[in-house]
């Protein structure tokens, strides 16, 4: 029928802490997949673009110290 067993026990609301910050990671993790490959696209098109300005600015502040 194209279920998981697990998905015929899963008891939690997926959408009930969509905006809580509490939510932990994986729970987070969990709801994203429930998400449309086009919505799917844009998370990870945003973490993407978050981590890179992170790496871009440990680059830079590295090369400032070794400037110093």
């Amino acid at each position: 029928m194209g279920v998981k067993l697990s998905d015929l026990f899963d008891t939690d609301d997926k959408l009930a802490d969509v905006n809580s910050y509490d939510a932990s990671l994986m729970e987070k993790i969990q709801l994203i997949e429930t998400l449309n490959d086009e919505e799917k696209k844009m998370v990870f098109s945003f973490v993407d673009a978050l981590v890179g300005k992170k790496k871009l600015k440990d680059a830079l502040s590295g090369v400032l110290n070794d400037v110093k």
